[in-house]
């Protein structure tokens, strides 16, 4: 049997430490838009890198995002976190620059956001996006397996237990 408990907050901490890569989500005209992402933890942020496109353009328009963080070994032993927030690009260049840096130790190669694009055989050029999510909720869930055994009733012997 499976039971799915609550983490405590530095079980979710050391998910969101370790993991560095989840599903990202953000949502226009009540679509909602889904993708593995990325991403660099910094206690009480988020930092994602990311190109210029359908993500950045979502956010322009509704910056309120979820990032949901997994570890799994299998269907019954894994621990998943969920971060809702508000998502802001940093313009500043000297954070911006500070912040790469965090992200780089966690992707070293950037990817799946730096990709070469081909459009009418031309290279579009990435316009790279640094965004801090700044968390509103945070909440970890984790199953954990639990032993049980079936208790059969026994049939009794004695004439005068019967209860009518």
């Amino acid at each position: 049997m499976i039971e799915v408990q609550e983490m405590a907050n530095d079980e979710i901490e050391e998910i969101l430490q370790s993991v560095g890569y989840g599903h990202f989500a953000c949502a226009r005209n009540n679509k909602p838009y889904v993708l593995p992402i990325s991403y660099a933890y910094s206690k009480p942020n988020i930092y994602i890198y990311t190109t210029d496109g359908k993500k950045s353009d979502i956010i322009k328009t509704n910056p309120q995002v979820c990032l949901q963080v997994e570890d799994v070994i299998n269907s019954g032993n894994w621990r998943s976190v969920v971060v809702n927030g508000i998502a802001e690009q940093i313009t500043d260049r000297n954070e911006r620059e500070e912040i790469l840096k965090l992200i780089l130790e966690t992707n070293p190669t950037l990817t799946p956001a730096i990709s070469i694009r081909w459009m009418d055989n031309w290279v579009r050029e990435n316009r790279e996006i640094v965004y801090r999510i700044k968390p509103d909720t945070i909440n970890g869930r984790s199953a954990v397996s639990v032993e049980s055994k079936a208790a059969l009733a026994q049939p009794s012997n004695k004439l005068h237990d019967h209860p009518f």
